[in-house]
């Protein structure tokens, strides 16, 4: 449905400074009925990206196709036409307040000429699916962020689009909002069959609606995949340091920066443990202490799913002779944990509590 080919994309730099490229190279493929997220730090390039797919930012090079026409080669009314097929949805709603509810929804069938009948039935239908039905004679500044953003969603379906672009529609959204904007999105995708594109720096956001996801970082692509292998084995220090924020992965900074590389005589080791599948709830580390003589002193832990399967992250520190610290390493690894070594503990920190 979305296909990128060697996309790049470079801004001319101001005052003499020398060129931006923001995007470089992004090759990337969004099947049709899936919801897709594109996450990455602030600058990574997510919303260059997004606009680059419906031509509002034209790509220095690459091909961008969308529902199987090249977009990157049209112009005019072309372009105009192929872009109904294109909705988008912003971060700030970009509502007009001169305008109803009613007629925010209205003003992209009003611009194609729609029947006036044909906009009053199809404006009802869209208010009765995001839930605004009463709010129609409302105006913007009447509305909470979340009906804002639902008038966005209802505008952008006017057209009948067979993709939604979502740039960060969430981070203006509490949390309780930003679950249920969620919520609706993925109910429209199951009922309409809509192909969803959604741009984010939130791995929450994206464990929540995603199947995959591509994760980007100065203008590249740097780790994509199912959202549950992503989550649970991040490959790259980005993408660990996005699933840490969500999870709260790690032990407090406090800690990490007075571990050590190398054991210690005396000493503990720190494992950051993920556990998916039925492997999630299985008494794994409770077998630990009675098989290798070790104790577990548990510094964090988290229990969730994600699309449907378990997933646990359980960052502990395990003491005990050294011996039995590696039978217990071992042993993690032999039922298939993903085990990773965050440092080791010095006797004195130990003691220190």
């Amino acid at each position: 449905m979305i296909k990128l080919q060697g996309v790049s994309k470079v801004f001319s730099g101001r005052a003499g400074a020398p060129p931006v490229r923001a995007l470089d190279g992004i090759d990337l493929e969004v099947a049709a009925g899936e919801v897709f997220g594109i996450i990455g730090p602030s600058g990574a390039g997510k919303s260059t990206l997004v606009r680059v797919v419906n031509l509002l930012e034209r790509p220095s090079s690459g091909r961008v196709m969308v529902a199987g026409i090249e977009i990157t080669g049209l112009s005019g009314a072309r372009l105009r036409a192929a872009r109904r097929d294109i909705g988008m949805i912003f971060q700030h709603f970009n509502l007009l307040s001169s305008r109803t509810v009613f007629g925010n929804v209205a003003l992209p069938l009003e611009l194609v000429g729609t029947p006036s009948a044909e906009i009053r039935r199809k404006v009802g239908d869209l208010l009765e699916l995001v839930g605004l039905a009463d709010k129609r004679d409302r105006y913007p500044a009447e509305l909470s962020g979340g009906q804002k953003q639902r008038v966005g969603i209802a505008r952008a379906l006017a057209t009948d689009p067979k993709v939604l672009l979502c740039d960060e529609a969430t981070s203006a959204l509490d949390p309780e909002t930003t679950r249920a904007i969620l919520r609706l999105l993925a109910d429209i995708n199951r009922r309409l069959g809509l192909t969803i594109l959604l741009i984010t720096h939130e791995m929450a956001v994206v464990t929540e609606i995603c199947r995959r996801v591509a994760v980007m970082e100065s203008g590249r692509v740097i780790e994509q995949g199912e959202v549950l292998d992503v989550f649970v084995r991040p490959r790259t220090p980005t993408a660990r340091a996005l699933v840490n924020i969500a999870t709260g992965g790690d032990p407090p900074d406090l800690l990490m920066r007075r571990l050590v590389p190398q054991p210690v005589p005396g000493g503990g080791i720190v494992l950051r443990m993920v556990f998916r599948g039925a492997l999630a709830d299985q008494p794994v580390i409770s077998q630990l202490s009675r098989r290798f003589g070790t104790d577990m002193n548990l510094l964090h832990g988290r229990l969730d799913a994600i699309d449907g399967a378990s997933y646990g992250v359980l960052v502990a520190e395990v003491t005990g002779p050294p011996a039995g610290i590696q039978a217990t390493v071992a042993f993690l690894h032999s039922n298939r944990l993903d085990v990773e070594v965050l440092g080791y503990v010095p006797p004195s920190l130990r003691a220190a509590g």
